[in-house]
């Protein structure tokens, strides 16, 4: 009669020769499952992981480095993660790293000044990072890393026109013209764009898609107006713009400044989309609970964090599919649009 397995001593962590033993493979099997060794059989992978869920085993990504000299840690600079798309960005490179086997560590700075930029890239490479994202939507940060060494593949998420092939973003300036067309062929002609900061390249994008729309559709333009992403800019310039009336829409460069203008819209008596239309962008979670529910640009987070992570392992494993380009976002019309007052 068999001996039953030797127990784990009580405190004490599972390790890999615990898979091992409890799965009936050597040690070494394990690794190959962990590392998705070719060779493993498909049955043999699954006792083993399997073996793992029960055991609730953590790999060491230490001991696994040490031993396969590679991390299977890709980094990521961020400049604004506290913003929506920065964020949900992040979280979609996270979870598409996961599906790949890959872990994710995030330096975030607060500051984009050299000083912030080169010691979060070094943070970033003490951890020996294999791979790098750059989610940074100031042009001076890129000017700043053009200066520096980066040793490892990277991928950056905003289009700046400088370096293509290791580019991979959302089309911002086809978004605000879906954005701006909606409201065109809705009858509007006199439409004002609030835009984002200044030195933000999607704001600058889609303030250039908006001009762009307007020009092609021969609509006279109005100057756009710059704001700061927030609900209360957005409360503010509306307030302001309603106190002459001179416009029928306004499309918002996101979805917290169209919120502001809703509200502005609300005070001064006047319903949407009946006296004022109003279009967002980003499509965050409560867009649709606005009121009325606000017709706006989704961007696909979850596939820009697919598409990145495959460009990025595309140099890293020559077997990953390549992916390059940009993702054309969508228009999601929802009720916040009518035809024009007067």
């Amino acid at each position: 009669m068999p001996e039953p397995p030797e127990e784990r001593p009580k405190g004490r962590a599972p390790s890999i020769r615990d898979v091992a033993r409890l799965a009936g493979v050597s040690h070494q099997t394990v690794s190959r499952v962990l590392n998705h060794h070719p060779s493993i059989r498909p049955e043999t992978k699954q006792r083993v992981l399997d073996v793992m869920a029960e055991l609730q085993y953590t790999p060491n990504r230490a001991a696994r480095a040490l031993v396969t000299s590679r991390s299977r840690t890709l980094g990521i600079l961020s400049a604004s993660s506290t913003h929506y798309g920065p964020a949900s960005s992040i979280a979609a490179i996270e979870a598409a790293a996961r599906a790949s086997g890959y872990w994710v560590s995030t330096a975030n700075i607060e500051s984009s000044d050299a000083d912030s930029i080169a010691g979060g890239l070094a943070h970033l490479r003490a951890q020996g990072i294999e791979g790098l994202v750059v989610i940074a939507p100031q042009v001076r940060v890129f000017d700043t890393l053009a200066e520096l060494s980066i040793d490892v593949p990277y991928v950056t998420l905003q289009s700046t026109g400088r370096d293509p092939a290791h580019t991979m973003s959302v089309d911002q300036i086809a978004g605000a013209r879906l954005a701006t067309r909606h409201l065109i062929e809705r009858g509007h002609r006199v439409i004002y764009h609030l835009a984002g900061p200044q030195d933000w390249i999607e704001a600058e994008a889609r303030m250039r898609g908006f001009l762009d729309e307007m020009g092609a559709q021969d609509v006279p333009t109005t100057a756009p107006i710059l704001g700061d992403w927030t609900a209360d800019f957005g409360y503010y310039a509306g307030r302001e713009l309603l106190t002459v009336r001179d416009f029928t829409a306004i499309f918002a460069s996101n979805d917290q400044m169209a919120l502001g203008v809703m509200h502005a819209v609300r005070d001064a008596g006047l319903e949407i989309p009946r006296d004022v239309s109003i279009v967002g962008f980003d499509d965050i979670p409560e867009a649709k609970h606005f009121w009325p529910p606000l017709t706006t640009v989704r961007q696909d987070f979850a596939e820009l964090g697919r598409r990145c992570v495959a460009l990025l392992l595309g140099d890293l494993d020559p077997e990953a599919p390549e992916y390059r380009g940009t993702i054309v976002p969508e228009l999601l019309v929802r009720e916040s649009v009518g035809p024009p007052a007067f």
